[in-house]
């Protein structure tokens, strides 16, 4: 494992963003505008802006539209030709990704959760402590995300994420390893994922 100039560990972030947008009459999340440019290039910003680097992000669908249109640059931009299977196919492609990045961690972020800025991204790194580390943005004390999980973790994770569960066994199978990281204050973990939720797009 690498560590950065100053020799703090190195936390990776990783955003899913391949998405369909099924609920969203197949409009692809990563494109949906968001003060004027593709929300993938917001959570991309947000995880830079957070402390994460590097930054990879899982396309699936439209992904040639999404590199087209989207500023990526400086990303590892993954592709995932099993998106339709679900959340699990795009954490497993971007775990993969990650495999010889030397990153101690890496924190999970989804496309379609604007509300969730650089400071919740910033409290749930800073609670890394080391390459088994297991941590988590809880709102109001409940688990959401982003979601850290420590380099000794990923082959596990990958091996149980499949449709749409992404990390939901690791996560139920190891709960009392979790260190929750309360983000209510900073954040709001909305979803977008029906026409109403546009509303919180700007």
């Amino acid at each position: 494992m690498r560590t950065t100039d100053d020799g703090t560990p190195v936390i990776a972030g990783l955003l899913l963003a391949a998405g369909g947008g099924r609920r969203l009459g197949g409009r692809p999340k990563a494109l949906l505008q968001h003060r004027g440019r593709p929300l993938v290039e917001h959570a991309v910003r947000v995880l830079r802006e957070g402390g994460c680097d590097p930054v990879h992000v899982v396309l699936g669908a439209a992904a040639g539209e999404v590199r087209a249109r989207a500023d990526l640059g400086g990303c590892v931009v993954v592709d995932n030709p099993d998106w339709a299977e679900g959340m699990g196919s795009s954490l497993r492609a971007g775990l993969e990704s990650l495999a010889d990045s030397g990153a101690h961690a890496v924190l999970v972020s989804l496309v379609d959760q604007p509300g969730i800025g650089p400071a919740a991204v910033a409290r749930v790194r800073a609670a890394y402590r080391s390459p088994a580390s297991l941590v988590a943005a809880a709102y109001d004390g409940r688990r959401g995300h982003p979601v850290l999980f420590g380099a000794q973790r990923w082959a596990d994770i990958a091996a149980t994420a499949v449709g749409d569960r992404g990390a939901r066994d690791h996560l139920r199978t190891h709960a009392a390893d979790i260190t929750l990281v309360e983000c209510g204050d900073v954040a709001a973990a909305y979803d977008i994922d029906t026409a109403e939720d546009l509303i919180h797009l700007e």
